[in-house]
């Protein structure tokens, strides 16, 4: 199955980077919540989310290529 793109760059390194302190903060706090960090992480980076795609949002510029 090809996932087409729905998440846009900003919104990308957005969730990238909320992700990333999500996961510190499980570290820090040793706990396992930071785990969850790893969602955010993930759609940020295949720029796919299947919450975005379900209530039919789209943050991609139609008129940007982006490099897969």
């Amino acid at each position: 199955m090809i996932l087409k793109k729905n998440v846009g760059y900003l919104d990308s390194i957005v969730r990238v980077l909320i992700g990333t302190l999500i996961i510190a903060a499980g570290l820090y706090f040793e706990s396992a919540w930071g785990f969850l960090g790893l969602i955010p992480v993930f759609t940020g980076a295949v720029s796919f989310c299947p919450v975005y795609r379900w209530m039919g949002i789209e943050t991609v510029n139609p008129n940007a290529e982006r490099a897969n």
